[in-house]
């Protein structure tokens, strides 16, 4: 894919830290919450932003019909989707083979999503198992399969460390690189690890991330921690330039995800992720 050269162009926003403000699958239209097909349009109006990345529980259906209609509304607000935050509840390491094809199926639906939508990738997490500890064999061989999928859709799979044990940094650039496809990349987030491990653990994970990264990551200037007693705070010119180092050119996605006004907190990222990469 080609990425822009400005910097606002290389700003998308994701549609997760709105999840109060957008209608998911399982709640009727009601409320006053705005479906995600009016997303692209209401971020463009609010921030002069025109890419997206949705969450998957926004997506009111799976349905060829439905998908047209999402990806005609994006393209009429002259926006596009850059990529699909997806979560499931299948383990592709699971000790349990039926499990690990459960979770491949999964993550191939999205892609056909994707594919369906415009979006050049997808971001498929790796839920713990109840069977299992992490396993780098169990994942990179199903993980290779679903890359193998991407491949033949045009669609590039990229993992998050999200998870603080399933998705670990440096485990996930161990699956990285034990799949060896191109089609399989990183989404380095700015404060998930930072939330779970020390410093100097959270930036050399973010720093592996970024070696892999292809076309998306995540900022955040806060994260809270799973156990809600620990606010991490994200050193975002160190982490930039990080990015930086790296040579990565892709998106950067806005993901409020602290207490607080999601839209105020987005204009802040936005803000100071411009100073950074001027």
């Amino acid at each position: 894919m080609r990425f822009p050269s400005s910097a606002r162009g290389r700003i998308a926003i994701a549609s997760y830290p709105f999840r109060d403000f957008i209608a998911g699958r399982e709640e009727q239209v009601a409320g006053g919450k705005m479906e995600l097909k009016e997303f692209a349009a209401h971020v463009g109006a609010k921030f002069n932003i025109k890419k997206i990345e949705p969450w998957s529980a926004h997506f009111r259906s799976l349905e060829k019909a439905y998908l047209e209609e999402l990806r005609g509304a994006v393209a009429k607000a002259g926006g596009a989707i850059v990529n699909i935050a997806v979560d499931g509840e299948h383990c592709p390491y699971a000790a349990d083979s039926a499990e690990r094809k459960r979770a491949m199926a999964f993550s191939k639906e999205w892609i056909d999503v994707a594919a369906a939508i415009g979006s050049p990738s997808v971001r498929t997490n790796i839920p713990q198992a109840k069977d299992s500890k992490p396993d780098l064999e169990r994942t990179a061989e199903s993980l290779k399969r679903v890359a193998e999928y991407g491949a033949a859709k045009n669609v590039v799979v990229n993992l998050e460390n999200d998870n603080s044990v399933s998705e670990d940094p440096y485990f996930l650039v161990k699956v990285i690189e034990k799949t060896n496809s191109k089609w399989l990349h990183a989404l380095p987030d700015f404060g998930n690890t930072l939330a779970a491990h020390d410093d100097e653990y959270a930036y050399k994970g973010v720093d592996g991330m970024f070696g892999f990264a292809y076309n998306i990551s995540h900022v955040k200037e806060t994260e809270v921690g799973d156990g809600k007693d620990k606010i991490a705070h994200v050193d975002l010119a160190k982490t930039f330039g990080i990015a930086k180092r790296h040579g990565y050119k892709g998106y950067f996605s806005m993901e409020w995800d602290s207490p607080g006004d999601p839209y105020a907190g987005t204009a802040g990222l936005i803000e100071k992720t411009l100073k950074n990469l001027s």
